[in-house]
């Protein structure tokens, strides 16, 4: 398959590096110095579930450069979406998906202004990862998987099939993906908002008594939302949610976590932020994601203010 990731940080970079391995055809799009690097030394993945170096990798900067692919997974940071939505334009041909694998519930709405609605396939990835230098993506350990729409699409069961062959991606095709997004998004937001605020990995946020709580309350209104949003977390959730993040290496932060720390923008607006707004304009309360938003807020477009 020709396989474009707009988007080559963690997520991307994973995916790209495991399919391009396995001889898939794989442009990766990226910018600034890990562009630079995967041009001159490549892509080097490191991963519990075992390395792959690609001494020489396909990348550009320039959609346009590329030509249709048959798939474009899109994961570029939310605060970029309308420009990188705008940008993969020129590689979308008639039978190409684009499979967005972003943070929040608003991907698919944003990419069907610029694509086909058709051709727009919602997903999600539980993977924690980070780019450890320009040119080099590490896997933090813990689950790869990946759900995706598209069930009974032939070209999402192609792309299945060559994730397969590729090891060590779990994507599944679901028929109801909506609400696969609305679990990501209530589970998500939970993780960022106590990772962020508390600067800690979620290991000291279980242990400790009253942290614990936090992370439990920003749990519960998020599944209030959910509910009022006609989206209600199934039988079980929080006992798997809890499950979820118990599993994770105890020094594992959420992506916006990791950016607060190095001084980059925060997807903050579309994780407590959505939570605020969606907990307004429902009438659910939501103090803690809203103590979460207002809080970070200064941090928001990056650097301490």
């Amino acid at each position: 398959m020709r396989i474009a990731i707009m988007g080559s940080g963690a997520i991307g970079g994973y995916l790209g590096a495991r399919l391009a391995g396995a001889g898939q055809d794989v442009t990766f799009i990226a910018r600034g110095a890990h562009l630079e690097a995967m041009r001159r030394h490549g892509l080097q993945l490191e991963s519990p579930r075992g390395n792959v170096s690609l001494p020489q990798v396909t990348a550009t900067e320039m959609p346009s450069d590329v030509g249709h692919v048959d798939i474009v997974f899109f994961a570029v940071k939310l605060y970029d979406n309308e420009e990188a939505a705008a940008a993969i334009v020129p590689m979308v041909g008639p039978e190409t998906r684009v499979v967005t694998l972003q943070n929040g519930i608003d991907s698919v709405e944003t990419l069907a202004r610029w694509v086909p609605p058709s051709q727009v396939v919602g997903g999600v990835a539980y993977i924690s990862g980070y780019i450890k230098e320009p040119g080099v993506i590490v896997h933090a350990g813990g689950a790869t998987q990946f759900y995706v729409g598209g069930h009974n699409d032939p070209v999402i069961g192609a792309l299945q099939t060559a994730c397969t062959r590729a090891g060590n991606i779990g994507l599944e095709a679901v028929e109801d993906i909506d609400q696969v997004l609305w679990t990501k998004f209530v589970t998500l937001c939970a993780f960022a908002g106590a990772t962020s605020l508390m600067r800690s990995g979620i290991g000291p946020v279980l242990a400790d008594p009253e942290a614990r709580i936090f992370l439990g309350q920003l749990r519960d209104e998020g599944m209030a939302v959910a509910k009022a949003a006609g989206h209600p977390m199934r039988d079980g959730y929080e006992a798997d949610a809890r499950s979820r993040w118990q599993n994770l290496p105890p020094d594992t932060r959420s992506s916006m976590a990791n950016d607060l720390l190095l001084g980059k923008r925060l997807e903050l607006a579309w994780l407590s932020g959505r939570m605020h707004a969606l907990g307004n304009e429902l009438g659910v309360p939501t103090p803690a994601h809203t103590a979460v938003y207002r809080a970070l807020h200064l941090y928001a477009k990056g650097a301490e203010p």
